[in-house]
């Protein structure tokens, strides 16, 4: 199953700074200058590793951010606990081909506050065939397979998505501050070349910009 597709930041990089700041105001993408100004969903952006749950309608298997990627033991300990079969995809799913995209998050996963004193799985994506699933279908998976899930931290143009972050943001799960916020619009579209429409950002960008 497909490794999760690169999400583009919001603004381009200062190359000349080796990238560690952004270069603000200057999108990233047109698509996201010409949809700044419609809905867009925020979701936290959890800090921790990339995680692919797979299911080709007969088992269940694991995966990283790519095919070689490492998954620690206790997640994968975890992983296994949550699916120790296909029963829970046969009752959730109708078909193969599903990939549950999410966070391996915890203890030992992030490099900074403290979501939960265990690892764990929250989900962020699904794709079934060729097809992403809408937010209110994934909550519903989430729902059918008792996983967390990335809350929504608002809704707003992409000016008050990076507003939000520019000024620092708590987490959802505590007092500590948020990685940032993924963004996505309200309506999933994608670019003439196929390219989901969906950006990503950081507080740590905005620190010396």
């Amino acid at each position: 199953m497909q490794t999760y597709h690169k999400i583009q930041t919001v603004f381009k990089r200062d190359m000349a700074n080796r990238g560690t700041t952004l270069l603000d105001g200057q999108w990233s993408m047109p698509e996201f200058e010409y949809l700044a100004n419609n809905e867009w969903v925020f979701t936290e952006k959890v800090d921790g590793t990339n995680i692919r749950i797979m299911w080709d309608g007969e088992k269940v298997s694991f995966g990283g951010k790519t095919d070689n990627a490492l998954i620690p033991a206790k997640l994968v300990e975890r992983l296994r606990e949550r699916f120790p079969n296909g029963s829970a995809f046969q009752s959730a799913f109708d078909c193969g081909g599903v990939c549950l995209y999410g966070e391996g998050y915890g203890a030992g996963i992030q490099k900074g506050g403290t979501y939960r004193p265990d690892q764990d799985f929250v989900l962020f994506d699904v794709l079934v065939g060729n097809w992403w699933l809408q937010r209110e279908d994934v909550v519903d998976v989430a729902a059918k397979l008792g996983l967390d899930i990335v809350p929504i931290v608002g809704r707003g143009t992409l000016h008050e998505c990076i507003d939000r972050v520019r000024g620092g943001m708590e987490s959802t799960w505590g007092s500590f501050q948020s990685e940032g916020i993924v963004a996505r619009p309200a309506t999933e579209l994608m670019t003439r070349g196929g390219q989901r429409i969906i950006t990503k950002i950081k507080c740590r960008d905005f620190v010396t910009v």
